[in-house]
């Protein structure tokens, strides 16, 4: 179970170091043997430590995550809870102190400059919250989707073509001859869309991409990352502090103290109905050390702090707070995880 700790470098527990876990990545590096197998996406025990006027802040503690081939996965927290830091190594933006991270077959903590460009031009695309970030002001929707074709040297008459099927299928080819100004919030957002899939990536990362819209205009673009997803087969990583997201993908990774700290899945309907009508079930992330968040809504009502007790049984294991009267065999047994 992880407690949250304040002091610098805390969030690396026991013997675990800097050192050790450098070395372990370098091992498992020279041996391919990284944990996921051949998913897309890949992290393992990510570091990511920042030093402004002699004061650490570790945004990353460790985390592990698998983003599997054509999944549609958002990735919520709270502010500083370490999501922006993992969307900008997994675009090739930062790098990690310490841990593995691959994406598509790149090992991202050993690529040179000239590799990290070409990953972020051809394996990566991005959606940013600011439009302007995304969209050159004067430059036409279709100009700006042609625009990064041309970095990547696609044929001039393949790049139309591929910008006109673009607009189309996010429903904005009216969007077409009108530069950002000129189009509404929804629509600046699903040209920016399109735009990141311009060069055909692998991965297509979105940093609160629904942060400055409405309601109804947000579950307009949430739809788009669901049309691209299914019909282009790309996979998508939506990184929000907004929870309500839930019901519009179907998998939910929540981070927490610079860790993945639950899952909540939705199963796919066999009724015919919206996949996303389906039960949500939410699942607690155990990583690869044997590490386990607890929520605080569960463990505060039971007193648990600093220290618990576990037992193991048949089919599950016992969680316990440290309180002779809330013992295993005390007879007021509050069983938790």
């Amino acid at each position: 179970m992880t407690v949250p700790e304040t002091a610098a470098g805390a969030g690396l527990q026991a013997a675990e170091s800097l050192t050790e876990l450098r070395a372990e990545a370098a091992g498992q590096r020279a041996g391919a043997a990284h944990h996921g197998g051949d998913a897309l996406v890949t992290c393992e025990r990510l570091v990511r430590i920042y030093s402004a006027d002699g004061i650490e802040q570790q945004a990353l503690q460790g985390l592990d995550l698998v983003v599997t081939h054509g999944e549609l996965t958002a990735v919520v927290g709270a502010s500083g809870s370490g999501k922006s830091t993992l969307l900008n190594i997994l675009a090739g933006l930062d790098k990690p102190t310490a841990g593995l991270v691959w994406v598509a077959g790149h090992d991202l903590t050993a690529m040179g400059r000239s590799e990290r460009l070409a990953y972020r031009r051809n394996t990566v695309g991005f959606v940013w919250q600011q439009t302007s970030q995304n969209l050159l002001p004067y430059l036409t929707g279709r100009q700006n989707v042609v625009l990064p074709m041309k970095f990547g040297r696609v044929r001039r008459k393949d790049r139309q073509s591929r910008a006109e099927e673009l607009l189309a299928m996010l429903s904005v080819s009216h969007c077409s001859g009108r530069r950002p100004e000129q189009m509404s919030g929804g629509e600046q957002q699903r040209v920016s869309i399109a735009t990141a899939l311009a060069n055909r990536p692998r991965l297509l990362l979105a940093d609160e991409p629904t942060g400055e819209l409405d309601t109804i205009t947000s579950q307009q673009v949430f739809a788009a990352f669901r049309e691209v997803n299914a019909r282009l087969g790309v996979t998508v990583l939506v990184v929000t502090h907004d929870a309500t997201v839930s019901g519009q993908v179907r998998r939910v990774v929540s981070i927490r103290d610079g860790r993945t700290s639950t899952e909540t899945l939705r199963q796919q309907a066999h009724d015919g109905e919206d996949d996303m009508s389906a039960e949500a079930v939410e699942y607690a992330v155990l990583d690869r050390a044997g590490r386990l968040q607890l929520p605080r809504e569960l463990t505060e009502p039971l007193g648990m702090r600093d220290r618990v007790r576990l037992q193991a049984a048949a089919d599950h294991i016992g969680v316990w707070p440290d309180s002779p009267a809330r013992q295993p065999g005390s007879g007021t047994i509050a069983e938790g995880g």
